[in-house]
Parts: C-alpha cells; structure tokens; sequence
C-alpha cells in the first residue's frame, strides 16, 4: 500500500551548437555524478547532474529554466557518418562510440582526444558494457554480435539469432537489423532481441553465456515489439514487450526466465495503436519504466509489482515533437533522467510513500484507477480493496482530507486536470463494498502541468508545487479569473492555490464526484526546489513546505505570503531539518499541556528528524498513532519507527519531550542480549517489512507491508495498554473490557489503574456499562489480590500509585471488597434472572476467602422455596438448587463446601452436598447420623471441633451443661489461646480457679514461670507460685510468696540457703550475695559472691559496713590478682594485635601485587578470588590463630568464670580464621573488630581500678589502666588500619603500619573509646 510520490522534478535547458541539432545517445558516469549526451551533428554535451548532498545541504544549482552553458565538444567523424550508440567507460574515463558507418571511436573526457578502435560492417547497432566493466557487447545493423575486451580483443563473434537465416541474408536485401542487448546483474549471462527495421514477424530472445560465448538458451518465436529488451538487475527475469496489434489489442510486456521460458506478463491498458519504444528497469530491481508512444503524446509509464500485480503508479507525459528519451540513475534508484531531441534535461526524483492517511483509509494508485479501503472497517489484502475510484487517465497524487462528517479527495492526472470527490463519513463506506465510482474533471480554465505535493489546507483549498517550462503555461491568457496573477516571472517553482466550489449542493451520506469547480486563487513563486508539503494540523489554510538544504517555510492563504519558520513559531525555533527529508509529517502533539505542530522527517540516509533533533539513525520508516477517542482533533501520542535492523519501536513522545539531549530509539539495541526477546522493541517478522499505517484509538493496531506485498496486522502489547488505560481514565468500562478480552490483558488491570476504593464507587457503572454476565464472570474469576498488572506491564507503562489510598475495611482485601461491589451492583443494576444468580454466587464463591455459607444460605433460600411449591415467575427467574450447588461445587473445593454446609448445622444441606460432590454414602452417611442423634448444642460442638472453629465449640459445649464440663476442660487445655474466653463464660469461683490453675499449668509448660507465678496467684496456688517464682530466678517474687504462705523464720532461712546455692550455680553470684546478707546474716559467703561476680565496690562496701577488717583484706588480696590477671592478658592481646596486623598487611599486599601483574597481562577479570588467596598460603606463623594458656593463679581461680566467658564471646564472635583460604584477609578484619572491650569488660575494668585506688593499690592500678589503655589504643588503630586499606588498590609499608596509627590516634585524641568512661583521670600519664 504505497504511491509513487514525485518529490522534485529538475528541467535543464542545453544549448545546440546548430540549427536543427538534435539529441541522439546518452551515456552517465554514476562515479562522478555527469550524463554524456551526443547529437545527430557528432558534438558530445557533458552535464554535471545535482548529487544527493547538494540537494540536501544547498541550493539547487538548477533554478531557472534558462539555456545552461555546458562542456560541448565535437567528434570529427567522416562526412554523412553520425553517433548512433555510445557507452561509458568508467575505468578508462572515456566513451566509447558507434558510428552509423560502423566506425567504433573511444572518446576520452578528461583529455577531449578521439581514438578509433575499430571498424563494423552493417554499422553500429547497440553497444553494451557488461556490470564489471570488463567486456563490451556490440551489435552491428547486419545482425551480428561481437564480444570485445578492454584490450579490443574480440571474444568471440556470432550471429544474433543463429537459428534465423533470414539474418544471413540481410546485406542482399540493404534491411537493417534493429538489435539490443541486456547484461545479467552479476555479468555471467546477456540476452540479445533483434529484429528486421520496421517489420513485425516473429523473432526470438537468445540468452548467452559470457565465458564460452554459446547460446544459453532461447525463448519461442514470437511477434516481440521491435528489439524491447532489459534484463532485471537482480537477475530473476529479462523484460520484453509483444507486440497484439494484429489481434487488435494493446502491447503485453512479458517477462522471461533465464531459460528461455516465459514466466508471467501484463497489459498496458492502452489503445492497440500504441507503441513500446523503450522498457528499462531501475537499480534496484523494484521499478519498470516503459516509453508508451501515441498520436497524441508520449508517456513514460512506471510500474511496481506487489502480490503479483503489476500497478501503474505514475505517467510522465510529454509530446511528439520533444521525442522523449530516458534512463534511470545506475546508483539511485529513484532518479528518472528524461532528455528530449531540443535538448531538454529533467531529472525527477520518486519516493515511495505510504497509501494510508492518517484517518487509517488506504487510497493505492494503479493508473486511472485509485484502490480505496478503509482499514478501520477491515484489512483487505492487496490489490483487493472495498470500492475503487475511475479517473479519465493515469492519477499521478492524491491528496485526501476528512471533516466532521465529509472526506475529500483530490486526484492529480497526468494530462493536467484535477479531479475532486466528496464522500460520507468512512464508517458508512460498507455500502460502496464492490462498487466503481466514475470521477469526473473538475471545470476550471487552466491545465496543472508538472504539478507536485498535492495538499489540502482547508475543506475547499488545495495547493500544489507547479514546476515551469518553456512549453507550459499557468493558464490561457485572457483569463478572466487568473487576471490577478502575475505570469512572468524567472523561478523555476511556484506554489499555487486553488479554491473548489461545487454547482450543487451535496445530499447527506451521498458521493459528489462531478459538478467541481476550480480556480487559481493565488501563486507564490519559489526560488528552490521543494521537497515536501504538510498540512498544518493546527491552522487552517495553512502549511509547511519543506525547501532544499531541510529549511521548513510555512503558507499561510489568509496572508498570501510565506514566512520563515523562525518568525512563524516562536516556541521552537529550530524547525528545519539538518538536511533534506523526501518523507516529512506535521502532527499535533502536546508539550506541557498544549497541543502544538511538530514536524518529522526522513532523509535518504535513514535519519529520522523532529526539527533539528535527531531521533536515531537507522530509520527505515515511521509514522504515529494517536491514543485519542472520539475527538475531532487527532493529537499523536506515539511514534512508531522500524528500523533497517527490522525492528519495530513503539516511543511515547511525552519521553522525547523530556529528553533535552540527542536521542536515539535505538541506542539500547547493542546491549541488548541476542536471542531474548525484548519489551522496548518487537522483532519484525519478516526482513524489509515496513509501516504503511496504524489504526488509532481503541484499535491500536499497526499495519506493515512486507516486500512482497503481504499486509500483516499486529497489535503492540504497548499501544493496546495505552488504548485500555485511555478508556479506563474515561470511565468506558465497556471498551476497556472488550480490549482486554480480545488481546488477552489481565483483568487486573481494570481495577489496579483505577485503584481499589475508586473502582468501588464506580462498580454500578461498570456492571451497567458490560451488561454481559459471562464477561462480569470472566472478570471475576480473574481478580487477584497482588498489584499483579503493574507488574506485568511495568516495563511497558507506569501505573500511578494507589499506596496511599485506605480500604473500605481494613479486614477486607482487594479480591473480596471488589467482588463484593461488583455482586452488590449485579443485583441493583441487572434484572432478576437464573444467570445473576449464577453469577452472583461467582463473586461470593471467588472472594478471599470464599464466603461459603452466604453462597449456601442463597441455595438454602432457594431450596426452602421449592420445597414449599411456590411457583410464581420469580421464582422461575432463578436457577435451581441443585444447579447453583453444582455451579458452586465446581467454582470451589468440594470438602470446603461440605464444611461450609456442616458449619450451617443444616444435615440435609451437608447431605445434598455431599451427595452432588460424589462423596461415597459408606463414609459420610453415617456420621451425619450420629450427629443427628446427638442434642443439638452437643452436635453444634461436634461440628465445631470437626471444622476448627474452636472458640464456637467453646461456646456450644459451655451451653450443653455441668455434664459436659470434662469435655470443656480438654479443648481448653487442648486450644491454650481459649482460657481468656472460657473465663469469661464462667461465673463460678470455683471452675473458675480451675481453669485459671489450668492455664498456669500450661504457662509453666511454655516456660512462662513468671506469667505463671501470677496465673496461680490468681487462683491462690501459692506453691505453685513459689515454685514458678524459683524456676525463672526471682528471688524477691519467692520471699514475698513465702510471705503470703506465712512461713516460719527457719523454713525462709532454709529457703534462702537453698537459693543461694541455686544463684550460684546459675552463674548468679551477684543475687546470691544480696540473698546471702539479708535472709542468711552471712558477711563471709555474701562478700566471697561479690569477689566472684568482679563486683568489687559492693564488696568493700558491705566489708565496711559490717566493720569486717578481715574480709577488707580477703578484698585487697583478690583484687591484686585479678589486677595481676588482667595485665598479663591484655599484654597477651596487645601481642596477638600484632601479629594479626602483621599477617593482614602481608595477605593484602600479595593480593594486590598479583591482581596487578594479571590485570597487567588481561586476565585479571578471569581469576577468582580462591587463586589469589591459595597463593598467600606460602606465609608461616599460622601459630599466631592459636590461643596461648594463660598462667594458673588463686586469682585466676576466682576470676575464671569470667574470663573464660570473655574468650568463649570473642572466639565465636570472630570465628576461626583459616589460613589460605578466601576469606581469610576479611575474617582477620572482622576478628580484630571482635578484639575490643565489651561494655561489660569496661564496668568490671573501672570497678576494680576504683577498688584498687580505695586500697591505697595507686601503683597497681595504674599499671592495669596503661596496660588496658595500650591495648585498646592497639586494637583501634589495628581496626582503622584495615578499614583504610580494605578498599585501597595500595599499601604503602611506612604509612600503613600499626605504630603510624597509634601514634596518630594519640596525637588527635581519639585513642579513647567514644563511651571511654572506663579510665581513671588521675591514673592517666603526664
């Protein structure tokens, strides 16, 4: 579905040198951008043709149509010889000539010097290069062919038709043989055609083989069209035309295989008078040009072949007397050079552009026929299409515009005229499916000759690019409408308006195709070249117009001038393009809440623009879709762009509006992981497919049409998501629903965009807008209580956040609140009938958890009436019951309904339930039995137990009397959590106290000893209070309930030598010592428990409380070697700070010199962290992760317990540290770390360096606080050491040493602990 748009068309005028001199042969060197053309008087014209980037970056070099000076130069030939063929030579810079007389001249360009390489009898014919350049094919007017070398060495030499004999005896007869000759693409094989000057007779295609020179193979003889041959670059067929006038019918151009046989062929659709003169393919194979003559004129006709239909895209008319030649570009495929016998020069350039508008109606040109589909309405494969349009000849553009309720089309023929349409709304074209609509010339005074860029500005206003000539003129003069316009004027271009009126006025819903009026209302000559037109989409009567180099100017009809796009727009005022773009678009999008025209274009080099902005570089093609609904004016929302990579990006513009900077769609696609399909872009199916259209709104659909012609419909999983969150923000509930149903969306996604609490105000209107009951149940049994859409299709689009919004009711999630309001508007909105029901039971039975027995009370409603007979029509608006329990049994699980039913109490539900679940009768009909026979507060608790609903059969077995107490007590002891509840069931004192010592039962059990001492308070239990107070170690708790027991002085003296013992043994010698003084009277055995818990000032206290100078000296003693203790194994620890220190600085250095001597040698990424740490196991010294013994003293003895502790906590803090092994560098940081004074170490420290001072010990204290002190300070430094080093990539050997940190700790201070609460000041040194 693409048209055969005419971007620029560049006539140049060459000067004759004689009277009467005209054109000949042409030749073009692709390599330096210049076309040879020789005439009938033997002078050689050189032309230097426009490049690419010229047209792209400057000025045109062609602007006005006046006599250009060329390179002339003239061949001296014999007198009455003239060039009749010619070729260019590109690795000898030269041409090569075919004299009339058979000379054969090489024509140097540079040099301008003429060499005769040769001479032919019969004269020359054809001369054909072949691909490579290596061999030159020549056909003589005696019908033979001769293969020559560069080196003018003949290959060989044949005749054209060996098979012929006729051509063996053309010298007798002074015929001439009419010949041409075609090169296969990779040069192995060329095709010859000859034929007798002005016979018809049959005839036949030789192909030849190029290295042997024998004949390949031939076709059959048939009545070919002169000598019309041109083999297909690409090699697949040679193109040839038939000549039918003896069967009255028109030209058929065939096409052959390389065998000889014929392979398919078309019509021309023209009068049977007509002639072929000319066929010629373009460079790429995609494009067959033929020179169509006839009285009147002639045409140069282009076809494209699509699906195996051969359309006619565009006619190029010119007349008799300019006797038109041409040739396409060898190197760019859509540039067309025509040259006429008077020396006129036009260059046209194509480009394919898409037959889908932006309203999604495709209008494909075939000659006079234009192929309509609304796309909308359904995807017809071409040449298939719903109606087509009849013009009077070839339509070269069309241009179509819609409006409220009317389209427009307009069409541009190829003899001038212009036709114009008007048709309903597309919606309504479902009536014109199969028909013909003939479309008739507008009434107007004047011919569009030359006309391009066909567009509409307004409803009644169409402008086009009117490109001049010396033959053409704007209108009759005389005119009496055009009288205002100024006709002379020296710009080759100039843009011309024209209003349309119609004679009649139009009847609603009908098609207006004759009774147009048109006139020239305006014309604004041009001083460049114009490479495209777009409507504004924001102004009427208004358009831009893209002029060589990418500047953008824009028309404006009201002001009847044109403005440049910096003082039109003052928003952006970079709205050129870098350079030109043959594919340009103005859309409407919105920029900070404002729709504005944004203009996108596409060069040759695949760049695809929005003003001077670079959106990638490797576009293929582009076009955009716009979210909208139901809206006149069309704003985009996304661009769509495939790339040469065929791949298919789908990019919000919002996202490009954000981005400032350069951007490319398809910058990621490097980083992208081969083989794994990606969210950012879909992975076109077939290579070259490209867009042609999408279908907006709800549809979000995208068109591409691959190379063959094949339309493939998909639907972007990003583009449909746009589409339903469109539709969910404009609360079309319907709409939403059916996209996601038809495209398979989670139906999440309806209620997570929404939110929960707005969905469930809006669930009336949604049940409403469905009203579908089997969509409704779809819904239902979809929903899920996670965010599961923003999860799906995060990487697609951003869901806003609901965080902040509260459910209804805390208690209820997501699944039940919606369903429930959902259930809620079905039976307020939707009438009473067997499928609400059904449905209804659906949203019940899918909440989480499934409420059950509501969904059974309704069966047991409906049961009760048909139990009763009732037969009134509502009744019969609802469904059985036995259809409703089925309908349930299969939404849910079967025993959760038996359960659901039993927890009812209803036995005769329970059976019909159990019976439709297919339960064998053996298991469940019995225990309903016995559950009948039992009374009903006995049966409820049966049940109860049987289904867990414990605090209920609490409640049922409490009701059923004294006689069931037994039972009461074993579900409480059985269900611990039900004792607050039995409690409070009871009033009696005495079942009371029973449950309560129950319940302290089991707290003791859990090893709650003191929620159970009070439990048993509680039921004044106070041995088992006291019992509990001494399991959890409270001694106050034990003597206040032996108060309460009223205990005698030596039972509590008893009592508290027992605890004593018991504290002792706990590791509690600190409570044992206070149990001691104050119910035990024993100074002795209290102070021996404080020395033991390193309680030291507590000790001394009580010592001189009591006046006990004995145990002052027990203190001292103990003291001294605790103190003694302390020093040797802080020294000890100061020593293995040391070492570890040591031992980390030597681990890291030799990881750091071998990760850079592999890092040197490119491995380093390769080597795991096990290799560098194996190596480090050539260092010794593992005997420093060993723990040296400590020497055995009294004090020792008494400090035991407590510095085996301090080890046991600092071993298993730090762990053991292997050495060798990969963790070993990190596990001798952390073991350092674990190295430092706990908070407990600092208490005890300080405690006895106070003790010590009170002794009148100054010396020994100070010695415990140096020692303490040098190995903290050590062990920090040791710590911020590792950590300066552990992520440094250097160890320097004098900064990173355990003396540089220690000195640098004292010098700022910070040797001390944060909490260093710990030291003495006036034990601190000077």
């Amino acid at each position: 579905m693409k048209n055969l748009r005419l971007v620029t068309r560049l006539p140049q005028q060459l000067q004759l040198q004689l009277g009467g001199e005209t054109l000949v042969a042409s030749a073009i060197d692709a390599e330096r951008r210049r076309a040879f053309f020789a005439s009938s008087v033997n002078f050689i014209y050189t032309v230097q043709l426009p490049a690419t980037s010229a047209q792209g970056q400057q000025p045109l070099p062609w602007s006005k149509i006046t006599a250009q000076h060329s390179d002339v130069e003239e061949v001296v030939l014999e007198p009455g010889d003239c060039i009749v063929a010619m070729d260019y030579l590109m690795e000898r810079e030269s041409l090569l000539l075919g004299s009339s007389a058979g000379c054969l001249l090489l024509y140097n360009v540079e040099e301008k010097t003429t060499e005769v390489v040769g001479r032919l009898e019969g004269g020359v014919n054809t001369i054909a290069s072949s691909p490579d350049g290596a061999l030159l094919s020549v056909t003589t007017g005696l019908g033979q062919l001769l293969v020559i070398t560069q080196d003018w060495e003949v290959l060989f030499e044949a005749s054209l038709d060996p098979h012929d004999a006729t051509i063996g005896d053309i010298d007798s007869t002074g015929c001439q043989i009419r010949s041409s000759i075609s090169w296969r693409g990779d040069g192995k094989y060329f095709a010859t055609l000859g034929a007798l000057d002005g016979a018809i007779g049959p005839t036949k295609l030789t192909i030849w083989e190029r290295e042997s020179g024998k004949v390949h193979s031939s076709s059959d003889a048939k009545t070919f069209m002169g000598a019309l041959l041109d083999w297909m670059p690409s090699g697949a067929k040679v193109a040839t035309a038939h000549d039918r006038r003896a069967e009255g019918k028109c030209p058929l151009i065939v096409f052959y295989e390389k065998n000889g046989l014929e392979r398919s062929h078309f019509s021309i659709d023209e009068p049977a008078e007509v002639a072929i003169h000319a066929l010629k393919w373009n460079c790429n194979s995609e494009i067959l040009a033929a020179l169509v003559s006839s009285e009147q004129h002639d045409v140069i006709k282009i076809w494209s072949c699509r699906n195996n239909h051969w359309y006619l895209k565009h006619e190029l008319r010119y007349t008799k007397e300019e006797r038109v030649k041409f040739f396409w570009d060898p190197t760019k495929p859509m540039h067309l050079i025509c040259w006429t016998q008077g020396g006129q020069v036009i260059i046209h350039r194509f480009a394919w552009t898409t037959a889908v508008s932006e309203t999604s109606v495709a209008l494909v040109i075939d000659g006079s026929h234009v192929l309509v589909t609304p796309l909308n309405l359904g995807l017809m494969p071409p040449p298939m299409s719903l109606f087509h349009l009849a013009f009077p000849c070839a339509v070269n553009e069309v241009s179509f515009v819609s409006s409220n309720s009317k389209t427009h089309l307009a069409a541009y023929l190829s003899n001038g005229s212009l036709c114009v349409l008007e048709l309903p709304a597309p919606d309504s074209w479902e009536e014109f499916e199969g028909n013909r609509i003939n479309v008739d010339p507008c009434c107007s005074g004047f011919t569009l000759d030359n006309c391009m860029h066909l567009a509409w500005i307004d409803t009644h206003t169409l402008i086009g690019i009117c490109c001049h000539s010396e033959r053409c003129c704007s209108t009759p003069s005389g005119s009496s409408e055009t009288s205002n316009l100024v006709h002379k004027h020296d710009s080759l271009f100039s843009i011309t308006e024209i209003e349309l009126v119609r004679s009649e006025d139009s009847v609603p819903g009908s098609v207006i195709s004759s009774g147009w009026q048109a006139r020239v209302s305006k014309k604004v000559p041009m001083q460049s070249s114009v490479i495209g037109v777009s409507q504004n989409p924001a102004k009427k009567g208004s358009a831009f117009i893209q002029i060589s180099g990418g500047r953008i100017v824009e028309y404006c009809s009201s002001l009847n001038l044109l403005k440049m796009s910096a003082q039109f727009n003052e928003v952006d005022s970079d709205h050129g393009f870098p350079a030109a773009c043959p594919w340009m678009t103005a859309v409407l999008c919105h920029e900070n809440g404002m729709a504005q025209p944004f203009l996108f274009g596409l060069d040759d080099n695949s760049n695809l623009y929005m003003g001077k902005r670079l959106l990638s570089n490797n576009c293929s093609s582009f076009t955009f879709y716009s979210s909208a609904y139901g809206t006149t004016e069309r704003v985009m929302s996304h661009l769509l762009v495939t790339t040469k990579k065929d791949l298919l990006f789908i990019v919000d513009i919002n996202e490009i509006f954000l981005k400032d900077n350069e951007v490319t769609v398809d910058s990621h696609v490097s980083s992208h992981p081969r083989g794994k399909q990606s969210k950012e872009h879909i992975t076109v199916w077939e290579k070259g497919a490209k867009l042609v259209g999408v279908l907006h709104g709800d549809e979000a659909a995208v068109i591409m049409q691959t190379t063959r012609g094949n339309l493939e419909c998909t639907y972007p999983r990003k583009l449909v998501l746009v589409s339903i969150v469109q539709a969910l923000a404009q609360r079309r509930f319907k709409d939403a629903m059916d996209m996601v149903r038809r495209h398979r969306i989670d139906f999440n996604i309806i209620v997570d965009y929404c939110g929960c609490n707005v969905f469930i105000k809006l669930a009336e209107d949604f049940v409403k807008q469905v009203n579908n009951l089997s969509h409704i149940t779809e819904f239902v049994c979809s929903m899920k209580n996670s965010n599961s859409s923003s999860k799906l299709y995060e990487a697609y689009m951003s869901f806003p956040d609901h965080s902040a919004d509260s459910m209804v009711d805390n208690e209820c999630n997501k699944v039940t609140s919606v369903l429930m309001a959902v259930g809620k508007a079905l039976e307020e909105q939707m009438e009473e009938s067997s499928s609400r029901e059904l449905c209804v039971l659906t949203t019940l039975a899918r909440s989480e958890p499934p409420l059950l027995e509501e969904s059974l009370n309704r069966i047991k409603a409906i049961r009760e009436l048909e139990l009763l007979g009732v037969d009134d029509a509502r009744r019969k608006l609802y469904p059985s019951a036995e259809e409703s329990l089925k309908h349930l049994l299969w939404l849910t699980d079967t025993e959760a309904v038996f359960g659901a039913a039993l927890g009812l109490y209803d036995l005769n539900l329970a059976a019909i339930v159990a019976l439709n679940s297919q339960k064998d009768p053996k298991e469940f009909l019995p225990f309903l039995k016995s559950l009948e026979c039992l009374p009903p507060a006995v049966m409820r608790y049966t049940i109860d137990l049987r289904l867990g609903r414990y605090e209920s059969a609490l409640r049922n077995i409490v009701s059923a009397g004294n006689e069931y107490h037994e039972d009461c007590m074993k579900l409480l002891n059985a269900n611990p959590q039900l004792f607050p509840l039995g409690l409070q069931l009871f009033n009696e004192s005495d079942k009371r106290n029973e449950i309560l010592e129950a319940w302290g039962d089991h707290l003791s059990e859990e090893k709650c000893f003191g929620d159970a001492a009070l439990t048993y308070q509680c039921c004044l239990s106070y041995q088992k209070s006291l019992k509990a107070y001494r399991a959890c170690g409270d001694w106050k708790g034990v003597f206040t309930v032996a108060g309460l027991l009223e205990l005698e002085k030596e039972e509590i003296t008893q009592l508290a030598h027992e605890l004593c013992d018991e504290f002792q043994a706990l590791g509690k010698p600190g409570d044992a010592a206070r149990v001691a003084l104050e119910y035990c009277s024993d100074a002795e055995r209290g102070v021996s428990y404080y020395i033991t818990a390193r309680e030291w000032e507590e000790a001394l206290r009580v010592a001189y409380m009591l006046s006990r100078h004995d145990l002052v000296g027990t203190i001292r003693d103990a003291a001294l070697d605790c103190a003694a203790s302390l020093i040797s194994e802080y020294q000890e620890g100061l020593l293995k700070v040391g070492k570890y220190v040591a031992r980390y600085v030597a681990v890291r250095q030799r990881r750091l010199s071998l990760a850079a001597k592999l890092q040197s040698e490119d491995r380093f990424m390769d080597v795991e962290d096990d290799s560098v740490s194996e190596v480090s196991t050539s260092f010794s010294e593992m005997s420093a992760y060993t723990t040296r013994s400590t020497k055995e003293s009294s004090a020792s003895v008494i400090s035991s317990s407590a510095s085996k502790s301090r080890g046991a906590r600092r071993q298993k803090k730090g762990g053991k540290i292997r050495a060798g092994s990969p963790g070993e560098e990190m596990a001798l940081v952390e073991h350092l770390k674990g190295m430092a004074l706990t908070d407990g170490a600092e208490h005890e420290l300080k405690n006895l360096l106070v003790v010590l001072i009170q002794l009148g010990k100054e010396e020994t204290a100070r010695q415990v606080q140096q020692a303490a002190d040098s190995f903290e300070v050590s062990q920090r430094a040791a710590v911020k050491l590792s950590e300066d080093t552990v992520c440094n990539d250097k160890v320097d050997e004098n900064v990173h040493t355990l003396e540089h940190y220690i000195r640098m700790l004292r010098a700022h201070g910070s040797g001390h602990s944060e909490t260093g609460s710990w030291r003495i000041k006036a034990l601190s040194p000077p």
